[in-house]
């Protein structure tokens, strides 16, 4: 049976292949030519190095993500299905996910969640300081939640979740770590973060709120 063709869509679905398997240090020229039964060299002829490598992986991540935006929707509803779709995406690939918000990327693959995103709260009536500001403060709360879900290690590989054991706290100096232990104990992500969206969309309504009263 003739075998696949090399190609840059081979290679990169290789290294996430074995990101999922090992981790993103795993990852080597070498290495992904050994997985996919080539000499090394030929890899260059479709991927110019690592780095390259790694931000193939990072745009095919999230050109799977599935936006199912409506422009006729309230800016808030069209707010909460952006930041779930992004959410998904650490389903399909938890330690690749962990590329996606580690590298700065420019490609269309890379810019389209950003533009949509913008767009929205520049529809939704924010100025241009502010629509970026509230990008990056969904961002940051996106990628924190992201990190909690899919778990931090050398190699960004899923651990167990990591709550707060409150076994042998001594009541009397942590009383209220102590009364809380079971809910410290467990984490159920996806309510937290449907929680964490909610939030900060109530901030960003009373932000508009406030601009609207002073005009």
């Amino acid at each position: 049976m003739r075998s696949e063709p090399l190609s840059r869509a081979r290679i990169v679905a290789a290294a996430i292949d074995l990101i999922e398997r090992e981790g993103a240090d795993a990852i080597s020229m070498r290495r992904i030519a050994a997985e996919l039964g080539v000499g090394v060299m030929s890899l260059y002829n479709h991927v110019p190095g690592k780095d390259a490598l790694l931000n193939g992986v990072a745009e095919a991540v999230l050109s799977e993500i599935e936006f199912t935006d409506d422009p006729d929707a309230h800016w808030t509803d069209r707010v909460r299905m952006q930041a779930r779709a992004f959410r998904q995406i650490a389903h399909h690939h938890p330690r690749s996910t962990m590329l996606v918000v580690s590298r700065q990327l420019h490609s269309a693959a890379g810019l389209l969640p950003v533009e949509r995103a913008l767009a929205t709260l520049r529809g939704a009536g924010f100025d241009g300081p502010e629509a970026v500001r509230m990008l990056r403060m969904f961002i940051a709360f996106i990628v924190g939640s992201l990190l909690r879900e899919v778990g931090v290690t050398p190699t960004f590989a899923p651990v167990q979740t990591r709550t707060i054991k409150a076994e042998g706290v001594d009541p009397a100096l942590f009383p209220e770590v102590s009364a809380l232990a079971p809910l410290l104990g467990q984490c159920d992500h996806e309510a937290e973060f449907d929680f964490g969206v909610e939030l900060l969309i109530q901030a960003m309504q009373v932000h508009s709120g406030r601009k609207e009263g002073t005009r």
